[in-house]
């Protein structure tokens, strides 16, 4: 039997708007999705933050954390980069890359091809190295920063007893 090899899917990114913090409550809104992100829903105003905050970061930085869309514009998550927003834990002042996709979007190649095109850009804005940092549980996260060529760097202990493994990429 031959395996057909997984294309890469067609995906576009783009800055997130007012409505995506709607679209991001909506496909987030998942037990599995939110697992590693608090382990329940975030609430509207959450999102509605966090697009603004990834709005300034783009006018500010020239990356972000963009709305991924599919084929038929369809919202799946996001992906992107932003600075490292705990001033008290993990990679103080590194740049973050990160992905997030509902669970339809799951195991169809879209996280891994979105974050090489935050890779493209953020290499284009002039940042010479960025880090991932993923719960040491989700085995998803942990194959998409392999796939990326990320290196295992160090593991920071979270508040919770989890433990957060951060990887590495220079660019």
């Amino acid at each position: 039997m031959t395996i057909a090899p997984v294309s890469n899917p067609t995906v576009r990114l783009r800055v997130p708007s007012d409505e995506d913090a709607l679209a991001w409550h909506r496909v987030f809104d998942h037990p599995e999705v939110m697992e590693f992100h608090g382990g329940r829903r975030a609430e509207f105003s959450v999102y509605e933050e966090l697009t603004a905050r990834q709005r300034r970061h783009d006018a500010e930085l020239g990356y972000c954390f963009w709305t991924v869309l599919g084929d038929d514009d369809e919202v799946l998550g996001f992906t992107g980069a932003q600075p490292w927003p705990h001033p008290e834990f993990g990679p103080v002042g590194s740049v973050e890359i990160g992905w997030r996709l509902g669970r339809a979007a799951w195991g169809k190649g879209y996280a891994t091809t979105a974050a090489r095109l935050t890779l493209e850009r953020v290499r284009a804005a002039g940042v010479p190295e960025v880090v991932a940092m993923v719960d040491s549980r989700n085995a998803r996260s942990v194959a998409v920063a392999g796939r990326l060529g990320m290196r295992r760097a160090e593991t920071y202990p979270m508040s919770d007893g989890r433990q957060a493994l951060c990887f590495r990429l220079a660019l």
